[in-house]
């Protein structure tokens, strides 16, 4: 059993409850995001890590560059709080942080949202990893992840009440996809998961299994 196991299972017993209109225009608009070859515009193994500087949770500002100067990064952007498989993916990533410190590594977490929201989000899910607010989508932009909502898919988050909006300061349409990269301390992504179906997320195991390979010497 791991973390896709468990947002399959959610996924399926969430899924009757939403009406079949509401589901048509989700259903269509994963399909068009899928189409679209935005999972193609992100960086992937092999690229440069492009630099950042956000504010975290806790008021501070967390730079990439300076993480890797003490070692590897494991950094993974989710769309928000209100997204309930970001909120079990972020669980997940919370029970194995734990591993991910032993093997050198610096777990950093990014959405769209203010700073406020991400600090709710550590407080409800008691997370010990960096938590940063990328208000704006610039820095999930440079990665290749961001992208606009379709008008149906915005109308539909708005009838359930998500105020992204709000949440998002004002850049309500603009989301990430789901991904998590594993950056050497040279900068560069020596391992990547990017999907446009937000109910898929990178598998703990799998990360700690890139972050082992980091140490493992070349031939």
């Amino acid at each position: 059993m791991g973390l896709n196991t468990d947002l399959r299972a959610f996924y399926a017993s969430r899924r009757s409850d939403i009406p079949e209109h509401v589901r048509e225009i989700m259903d269509r608009a994963g399909r068009e995001l899928a189409e679209s070859g935005q999972a193609d515009k992100a960086l992937n193994t092999g690229d440069r890590a492009p630099d950042f500087a956000l504010p975290a949770a806790d008021g501070g500002t967390v730079r990439l560059s300076a993480l890797l100067a003490s070692g590897p990064v494991v950094l993974t952007f989710y769309r928000g709080a209100w997204c309930p498989y970001c909120n079990l993916a972020l669980r997940a990533l919370q029970q194995h942080v734990g591993a991910m410190t032993e093997r050198g590594a610096r777990l950093v977490a990014v959405s769209p949202q203010i700073a406020d929201e991400s600090l709710s989000v550590v407080q409800k899910h008691d997370l010990t990893f960096d938590v940063l607010s990328d208000v704006g989508s610039a820095t999930a932009r440079q990665y290749g992840l961001a992208f606009d909502l379709t008008d149906e898919l915005a109308s539909v988050y708005d009838g359930f009440g998500m105020d992204l909006q709000r949440v998002n300061g004002g850049h309500a349409r603009t989301l990430p996809l789901p991904a998590t990269y594993v950056i050497g301390s040279d900068g560069t992504i020596r391992w990547a998961f990017v999907a446009t179906d937000y109910t898929t997320r990178a598998e703990p195991a799998d990360i700690i299994a890139a972050l082992d390979q980091l140490n493992i010497p070349s031939a």
